[in-house]
């Protein structure tokens, strides 16, 4: 009699240990994949340099967080920026004048007077630009942005001379 109770008390220790090591283990899982940092995303306004580097990481899985303190990895190498003041510092043809984005949603920047240009990118709301000068047909103006001196085509009217 003695026998199957101390049976049965060892059998409900031994359920006990395995559900809290499995749930140990578990958590402990779910804690490594969470820890892990995604991948940086890539935007269609990066420059090539930017989209190759992103291209060429891997994604860290289970197998190389636990290896990565074996292994030495080499760090990533800093890419050149172009200066933005050798692009900021040509002559403004006459004309041109200091202004800020007005519209609220930001200006999409083409690389001609054309919807269907090639976008460059973006500016956002009351960013500094400079108004170079309109389109033959006064629909369309070249800006150059004071920040990286970029130079672009924005729809006119959406810009506001600073006096």
């Amino acid at each position: 009699m003695l026998s199957n109770i101390l049976k049965v008390i060892l059998g409900v220790l031994l359920a006990m240990a395995i559900l809290i090591g499995g749930s140990a283990a578990l958590a402990i899982y779910f804690m490594n994949r969470t820890s892990i940092s995604p991948p940086k995303p890539v935007f269609s306004n990066d420059k090539a340099a930017v989209k190759a580097q992103a291209a060429k990481t891997p994604t860290p899985t289970a197998k190389t967080t636990a290896n990565s303190s074996a292994k030495t990895t080499s760090k990533p190498k800093p890419t050149p920026i172009e200066s933005p003041l050798a692009e900021a510092e040509k002559p403004l043809p006459p004309g041109a004048y200091p202004a800020t984005v007005t519209w609220p949603q930001g200006l999409i920047l083409r690389a001609e007077p054309k919807v269907n240009a090639e976008r460059l990118g973006g500016i956002g709301f009351n960013a500094k630009v400079i108004v170079l000068g309109l389109s033959d047909d006064k629909t369309w103006q070249k800006i150059r942005i004071e920040s990286s001196g970029k130079e672009a085509w924005v729809k006119a009217g959406n810009t506001k001379k600073v006096q």
